[in-house]
């Protein structure tokens, strides 16, 4: 019941109002029965916006971190997360990240729509990253089609590193099912989960309009690599420079 409240009356309306969204290509999510929607990861603000504009209740698997909190604000946000449709993983090891596929698993055969961020987390500068094998491992192993959705503007409405929602334009844009029957019987190989994931992230890229780079958004994020040069970026500067 929380779900629906929150989609059409508490926050449904400040969003729309907000981001404006515009979507296309939904006709490709069907009326009924599991599949998984494999999203690009821009901004908090995108597991918000996507169950907006989809007409079924939309599943998220979340960092445990979101349930794990102490006190009276621990306890709201727990409240929150889980009512709204997120369910907690653990990404700390291997072993956390067979339950959390379990745990997708299950939730798949109860028929979801499970949404999913092959990034692992959000983007750093607005580019797309190299996606994480889980999904891939997930869809061979269930045969359930995949939807790439590509989140445009979210990072507007909600500027990443910010608790701030400002005024913009939000896009989701929804791509063909992909089916990846071809592999039957080839999940737990590494080099068919990354053909499979790289073909998602290749469909994200089209949608979207994003640069790709091919490394880790967390690697970044926790200092492990560095960022290459946004190229594009450096030519305007260059050009206002001079």
């Amino acid at each position: 019941m929380w779900y629906w409240l929150f989609k059409y009356i508490l926050l449904g309306p400040l969003l729309s109002l907000l981001g404006r969204p515009k979507v296309e290509g939904l006709e490709h999510i069907p009326p009924s029965g599991a599949v998984i929607l494999a999203s690009n990861h821009l901004a908090v603000m995108d597991s918000f916006y996507l169950p907006l504009v989809v007409r079924r209740r939309i599943t998220f698997l979340a960092k445990s971190e979101y349930f794990t909190g102490t006190g009276l604000k621990g306890r709201l946000t727990r409240w929150f997360y889980t009512v709204v449709g997120q369910v907690p993983i653990d990404r700390t090891d291997a072993d956390a990240a067979q339950a959390a596929l379990d745990t997708a698993k299950r939730l798949l055969e109860e028929g979801k729509l499970l949404g999913m961020y092959p990034e692992g987390t959000r983007s750093p500068d607005g580019r797309l990253y190299k996606g994480k094998t889980g999904l891939a491992r997930l869809a061979l192993e269930t045969g359930i089609p995949v939807i790439p959705v590509a989140m445009i503007g979210t990072d507007v409405v909600n500027p990443p590193g910010t608790k701030m929602l400002r005024f913009g334009r939000v896009t989701v844009r929804f791509g063909k099912p992909m089916d990846f029957s071809r592999f039957d019987g080839l999940g737990g190989n590494r080099f068919i989960e990354r053909a499979v994931i790289d073909e998602v992230m290749y469909e994200l890229m089209g949608l979207s309009g994003q640069e790709y780079v091919d490394i880790y958004a967390a690697s970044i994020k926790d200092g492990s690599q560095q960022a290459p040069v946004d190229h594009e970026v450096d030519r305007i500067s260059e050009q206002a420079a001079g």
